[in-house]
């Protein structure tokens, strides 16, 4: 329908102007021989099983980021293959045999310069940074293309002359700190290519949410409560599948210069009727709409569940296809 948001654009429809996020109508405008695909959420979760099968093929150290992105501790494989690239050589190949799907690699000896470098040569692609080459790669690294660099920081970091990996090199650990708080320690390592994090097979899923950005900022309670509708459906009928409810609500809000907002409930009981999760997702935007004015982002999730699941559950930040 034409009410529908564009939940993800083709590289082909991307060289339109199309975007995620952007209503149907305004996407149809700038490409009007574009074409609508429904999404196919259990197709998704199914391709991505056979995808994390073949990574279990090499390691059993695969930590799941999201259905269609993994990190993959590689050290000590499986095949006893010497070489991280020959491995993600045939993960990716093994991956267009099995699903069609064209797949893109990072390789490097930590995990933050192996996601930037799988960003690097999408959407196809494989790029590998060695130690010796680290330091010149993150010196000559846009600011806004380091991982955990958003684009509200990122502006910061411009206005302040901040332009590469060189320049935020310059800044000592204490301008950091003063400029952007707790994050500055983590820009002061990562641009020097220090990354300790294991990966971790375990990651428990503490909580079940999703959430929705809107291409035009919503203003009235009655327009929230009708894009939250949605959202609420849908996380109930996840928690209803896996049976598994929780007591804990969070609705998070972002606002047009990208502020995030973000309000809690506890509740004695787990939340287990859709009625009662709508009507406390609407009690926490009642009381906290007003002072936030705007939104171009809604989200909702549940913790303090029943049970702790373990593995990806769904993610269901993916984005909904349409919008009825």
């Amino acid at each position: 329908g034409m009410r529908g948001v564009v939940a993800s654009a083709s590289y082909e429809a991307r060289q339109y102007g199309v975007r995620s996020a952007m209503p149907s109508v305004t996407a149809k405008r700038l490409c009007p021989e574009l074409i609508f695909v429904k999404s196919r959420f259990e197709v998704y979760r199914q391709v991505s099983g056979q995808i994390r099968d073949i990574f279990l093929e090499y390691t059993d150290l695969v930590e799941p980021l999201s259905l269609d992105e993994a990190y993959l501790d590689v050290t000590d494989n499986k095949p006893g293959i010497p070489s991280a690239i020959r491995i993600a050589m045939e993960i990716r190949r093994k991956i267009f045999e099995t699903t069609g799907l064209t797949a893109s690699a990072g390789v490097s000896f930590n995990k933050f310069l192996a996601k930037i470098a799988s960003d690097i040569n999408k959407p196809n692609g494989l790029k590998v940074i060695l130690p010796e080459e680290a330091d010149a790669f993150l010196e000559q690294l846009p600011v806004e293309r380091f991982h955990g660099i958003g684009k509200v920081t990122a502006k910061k970091m411009h206005r302040m002359g901040i332009r590469t990996g060189a320049d935020l090199k310059r800044l000592t650990k204490l301008e950091l700190a003063r400029r952007f708080g707790k994050a500055g320690d983590y820009y002061f390592r990562i641009v020097r290519a220090q990354d300790e994090r294991q990966v971790n097979p375990h990651r428990s899923r503490k909580s079940i949410g999703a959430e929705r950005t809107f291409f035009n900022d919503l203003h009235t309670l009655g327009q929230m409560k009708e894009a939250l509708e949605p959202i609420v459906g849908s996380v109930f009928r996840y928690m209803k599948q896996k049976q598994n409810f929780g007591r804990t609500i969070t609705l998070k809000m972002k606002t047009p210069d990208f502020q995030i907002h973000t309000r809690s409930r506890t509740y004695n009981g787990e939340l287990r009727q859709l009625d009662l999760l709508r009507q406390a997702v609407f009690e926490l935007l009642e009381s906290n709409w007003e002072e936030v004015g705007a939104v171009r982002l809604l989200g909702i999730s549940v913790s303090n569940l029943l049970r702790e699941q373990f593995g990806e559950g769904i993610q269901l930040e993916l984005d909904f296809g349409e919008e009825e």
